[in-house]
Order: structure tokens, then sequence, then C-alpha cells
């Protein structure tokens, strides 16, 4: 009972925080000086951090147990969420990308939804290596920045279609402008890319297992993401690339992490059982 409040909670709080940030967004600056007693961006946002808390505490009763911590598909799907909430509120505090938190945020509360009426369950166990946990919260991290930065590559890529169509109105306006976005879009695949870096090593260095027949099409589909990634920094750097290039870079290589963190997953614990 206790996990539905905090779960339904969670989903009013996400979906207030972005309904907020969104008439934030249209409203006029000049409107928003004269109206002093509405919310500010600061104080809608620690509505999200609440939420955001409030999702932690249901992902902990739910995966937390005696026999160890369970990271089902939809345990998973539901912390990966959370991850990325996280860092979209940082993402929206340093930089006007509050579009991303409008999009992100009901996408979270509808993950929390699905999560707390299924159940699938991979249990790891209590007595796990350190190797291990640090590998799994590794991918997991270096997923959500990735998949952070997909959601920023389709953004991009709308913002791309209308500007080059010469309609600047609409969802457009609510946009920073082109540069800003490709600038934090090659800054998120940046950090994407260190993360996972560092979790296709610990894997590779500390894990005995990783090319084993129900682990090996993760393990190549994750390495052709992460040739993917860089081929897309090294084009970035070197050549220049940006615009409709970066973005279908990067949704290629998220597509093929996609695949390789939650394609296994689904077949196993859905698709099979």
């Amino acid at each position: 009972m206790d996990n539905l409040i905090f779960t339904y909670s969670a989903i009013i709080l996400y979906l207030a925080c972005a309904a907020l940030l969104y008439f934030h967004l249209k409203r006029p600056a000049n409107e928003a000086a004269k109206n002093a007693g509405q919310l500010s961006k600061k104080q809608i946002i620690a509505i999200g951090l609440a939420a955001l808390c409030l999702h932690g505490l249901a992902l902990y009763n739910s995966m937390i147990n005696p026999m160890g911590i369970d990271l089902g598909f939809y345990n998973a799907m539901s912390l990966v969420s959370a991850v990325i909430v996280f860092l979209t509120l940082i993402a929206v505090w340093r930089h006007p990308v509050d579009i991303l938190a409008v999009v992100i945020l009901p996408v979270a509360a509808i993950t929390m939804l699905i999560d707390s009426f299924s159940s699938t369950h991979h249990l790891l166990a209590p007595d796990s290596s350190n190797a291990l946990i640090f590998h799994i919260l590794s991918s997991i991290i270096a997923y959500s920045i990735l998949a952070l930065a997909a959601l920023q590559a389709v953004l991009l890529s709308i913002q791309n279609k209308f500007l080059h169509a010469h309609q600047p109105g609409g969802l457009i306006k609510l946009m920073p402008p082109l540069r800003n976005m490709e600038v934090l879009l090659f800054e998120v695949i940046v950090v994407g890319f260190t993360a996972l870096t560092i979790s296709l090593g610990s894997g590779l260095i500390f894990l005995e297992n990783m090319f084993e027949q129900q682990l090996a099409h993760k393990t190549i589909l994750s390495i052709i993401a992460w040739f993917v990634f860089l081929t897309l920094l090294i084009g970035h750097w070197k050549l220049g690339w940006r615009g409709r290039t970066a973005i279908r870079w990067t949704l290629s290589g998220f597509v093929s992490l996609m695949l390789a963190y939650f394609g296994s997953k689904f077949v196993l614990e859905i698709v099979l059982v």
C-alpha cells in the first residue's frame, strides 16, 4: 500500500511539474516579470525533485528484497527513467532546455504506472561481486545519458525540419536556439560515451561471461554502439559533423544500445515466459 502511495504521488508531481514548466515556457518574459506571485523555474524544478525522491522510494520498495535486487524488465525501465529524470532536471537547472523535462517527466510517470501494474523478475543475488554491481550501475547510467542524447537529437530534428520549412512558430518557439541545442547534444554524448566506455571496460576486465551465449548479442550490440558514438565524436571534432548527420548517428547508436540493454530482457522475461 505504501508503495502505491509513493508511486501515485510521484506520478501526480511529475505531471504537475511538466505542466508548470510548459506554462512557464509559454509565458512571455515581460508577463513573467509582472506575475511575481507565480512559481519560479527553480521552484517548479523542486517539485520535480520531490517527485524523483518519491520515485526512488517506490523503486527501493519494489527492487530490494531479502533474496537480492530485482532488476526485472519493468523495474529496470523505471530505474532508467528515474536516472534520466535526474539528469534532465540538472540540465534544465543549468540550461534553458525546459522542453526536455516537459517531454520526459510524463514518460517517467507512464513507466511508473506500467511498473506498478506489471511484474517480471531478474534477481541479482545479495552476494554479487562489487565488480558486477559497478558494471550494472555504469551500464544503467550510460544508457540513461545516451537516451537523453537521443531525445535531444529527436527534438533537434524537429527543430531543423520546422526551421528549414520557414515555420518558426509553435513548438519551435518553446525551444532554445538551434546552436545551443547542438552544443548541449554533444556535451551529453561525450558524458554518455565516457560512461559507456567505463561500462564496457569494467565488463571486459572483471566479468568472465561477457561473450557467453545469453550475453554475446548484448556485448556485441553495446560495442557497435560504442563505435558509432566514437565515430560521431571524431566526425564532429575533425570534420565538423552536425545537424542531420549528427542526429542520424546519435539515433543509430542509441538504437543499438537499446537493443543491447532492453532487447534481451524483453525477449527473455516477457516473450519467452
